[in-house]
């Protein structure tokens, strides 16, 4: 008999602090792809208390008030409860912002350079990314981030639809699942900790999202009994957001990604063009393991690659099939080099990634999403037949 385990993923819904400043980052990368597709964005945001400061490089034509920007988002978050000391009305703003590195460019654009060796665009830095998939959900994901981004979103839509008029925008969510060897057997545990207003009690809290969240949302036969469901377990969680927590660019990196079930290379995606391969190399390789795994090669995939800055080619493309492969890893590898190309200017040309499509992504994963294709294009299973015809199968 394959031994038991449990496994746990979290989520945060975009009111918590580091979420507050990925969204704050990518609204700006959008703003400057709008009018500009040759923008080149590295915005980091620091939220504190009712303080927000951009820092970064950016070189854009795109003309905008960066103040403006960050009052939207904010505004689209949640914050604007009089309860919350972070609001969109009154936050105080500190722009340090500059424009991209000359050094930095120059190996980035298309062009030739001295000392550099092709005149091709290259990657704007070094670096590894990985993409991963698996056969375990429909979302080709695994079910503990999956649940965990699915609490979160309804979480969200239960307080700006106004169901749950005491709900401020500052929550997580965590699913743990137990296994049997590979199969997913129950959800063992759930963990949902929720910024409230004042005065509503606790018994309200549990009862309601007991009811019009836990039960709604995961699926009833993985639910038993003994699945410990824990709600706000510290009692009392008013003061959040902001005001609780100091929130950063880029540090929710595993709950972007695939929940620490599959590697993370370490580079962040918010405020990233996709210039950036921490970003884009990232979400190819989410596009390239969910294809392998579609056209039935292997019940899980993770892709590997690697750049030196400035050059166009990665220094390796590597495939992890977890045994679970239908042909050998070597082959999968020839198939994916066959289909797809790893060069940054080609990765945004066959993504279509230079448009302003990044606040579609910032909250709930990055992956494992099919609500919007058109914008999450990593997320298509368009390249099946290719792979499948590329492996021999």
């Amino acid at each position: 008999m394959a031994n038991r385990t449990i496994f746990s993923s979290e989520s945060v819904t975009e009111g918590h602090p580091d979420k507050v400043s990925d969204t704050i980052s990518d609204y700006v990368v959008d703003k400057c792809f709008e009018n500009d597709p040759a923008s080149r964005v590295a915005c980091e945001t620091l939220v504190k208390d009712n303080l927000v400061v951009l820092a970064g490089e950016i070189t854009t034509k795109s003309y905008f008030n960066y103040h403006d920007v960050v009052a939207e988002a904010i505004r689209e978050i949640g914050y604007t409860n009089d309860d919350c000391m972070f609001h969109a009305d009154t936050f105080m703003f500190v722009n340090a912002l500059s424009q991209q590195s000359p050094d930095i460019a120059q190996g980035v654009d298309a062009a030739a350079a001295d000392g550099k060796d092709t005149a091709e665009q290259g990657a704007g830095d070094q670096g590894l990314m990985f993409g991963y998939a698996c056969t375990e959900t429909p979302h080709l994901m695994h079910a503990p981030i999956v649940y965990s981004h699915q609490l979160g979103r309804e979480l969200t839509r239960l307080r700006k639809d106004g169901e749950l008029e005491w709900l401020r925008p500052d929550s997580k969510t965590q699913v743990s699942c137990e296994y049997e060897g590979d199969k997913l057997l129950r959800v063992s545990a759930v963990v949902v900790s929720t910024q409230h207003a004042e005065g509503v009690s606790h018994g309200e809290i549990k009862s309601s999202l007991s009811e019009q969240l836990i039960n709604k949302v995961l699926p009833e036969d993985k639910i038993d009994s003994n699945t410990e469901i824990l709600i706000n377990p510290t009692g009392k969680f008013v003061i959040g957001g902001p005001q609780g927590d100091c929130g950063l660019t880029g540090r929710k990196i595993i709950v972007d990604t695939y929940g620490g079930m599959g590697r993370h290379g370490g580079g962040a995606f918010s405020g990233k063009d996709p210039s950036k391969v921490d970003r884009s190399a990232a979400y190819m390789c989410r596009w390239v393991a969910k294809n392998v795994v579609a056209a039935g090669l292997a019940d899980r995939c993770e892709l590997q690659v690697a750049y030196a800055i400035g050059y166009p080619n990665p220094v390796s493309v590597s495939v992890n099939t977890f045994s679970t492969g239908n042909v050998s890893d070597e082959k999968i590898v020839d198939a994916v080099n066959a289909v797809f190309s790893f060069k940054p200017a080609e990765i945004v040309s066959q993504l279509n990634l230079l448009r302003p499509i990044y606040r579609e992504t910032t909250n709930y994963g990055h992956f494992g999403r099919e609500d919007n294709t058109d914008a999450l294009t990593w997320e298509k299973k368009d390249k099946v037949d290719d792979l499948k015809k590329a492996a021999g199968v």
